[in-house]
């Protein structure tokens, strides 16, 4: 019961294909590092390079820091496993990341979570406030979905799709936050800024709004545009190298 055996299937998939899933598993076990999990019940994709659209998502029953290269299952665009497969996978999360796959070929990659500070801020009927540097960076990607319970209704695919718009980044209202990128290491670096800038706002926000300390008028702006340029770039030759390279040091069981 220590372990659950995962067969490799490395070999078994095109090298494209596995690329993408050793920097998947990497994701997920680096979110477990970051305390971002929440137990089984978020969720990480990736897609799968081909016309297909199939796409990677995690075993509903594997903790992240479990989850292998091997152990993502994929899923066509009607959440069909593609392929023989022991595991399942979370219907919310499918409907959730089928709808952005479908629907925007620069989202390689989704990511969405469940964290206190991610859920708090979405819940603030200001959302993301441009208080510190790091939600400025981010803030101007952020897009809004309204809650609408448990996403398991495939209806509310194309309203999900049309509020994130062209918008690489989403708090959906009580509930969590979100980030697509070209790469997974994009939509890592996207989500780790959006849930630092949730946890800096009630950290301040713990004083009083009273006593917060607002940026200059036109910073924000500013800050905004010099995100949407570095970030692309610092997460492709800068912090994903350096993030895979700490979750090999971490436990390179995942890339298996």
């Amino acid at each position: 019961m220590a372990s659950i055996e995962i067969p490799s299937l490395q070999g078994q998939v095109s090298d494209a294909e596995w690329k993408v899933r050793v920097d998947l598993a990497a994701a997920y076990r680096l979110i477990a590092y970051f305390g971002w999990d929440d137990l089984i019940f978020t969720h990480l994709s990736a897609r799968i390079p081909g016309p297909e659209h199939h796409f990677l998502l995690n075993p509903y029953n594997l903790m992240f820091e479990e989850v292998t290269a091997s152990s993502l299952v994929k899923v066509d665009l009607h959440g069909l496993p593609v392929g023989p497969t022991a595991f399942i996978t979370n219907p919310a999360g499918f409907t959730i990341h089928s709808a952005i796959h479908m629907a925007r070929d620069d989202a390689q990659a989704v990511i969405h979570l469940h964290t206190p500070h991610g859920q708090a801020v979405s819940a603030h009927a200001e959302g993301l406030l441009p208080i510190t540097q790091t939600a400025m960076l981010i803030r101007d990607e952020v897009a809004y979905h309204d809650y609408e319970g448990v996403a398991v209704d495939l209806d509310e695919r194309e309203r999900l799709v049309a509020h994130l718009g062209e918008k690489s980044a989403m708090l959906l209202r009580n509930h969590g936050t979100l980030a697509v990128g070209e790469t997974v290491g994009e939509a890592f670096l996207k989500i780790y800024f959006l849930e630092r800038a949730c946890e800096a706002q009630i950290l301040a926000l713990s004083a009083g709004a009273a006593n917060l300390n607002n940026p200059p008028q036109g910073a924000p702006e500013v800050t905004a545009q010099q995100g949407k340029m570095g970030l692309k770039m610092a997460a492709g030759a800068l912090a994903w190298p350096a993030l895979l390279r700490k979750a090999y040091r971490l436990d390179p069981g995942f890339a298996t």
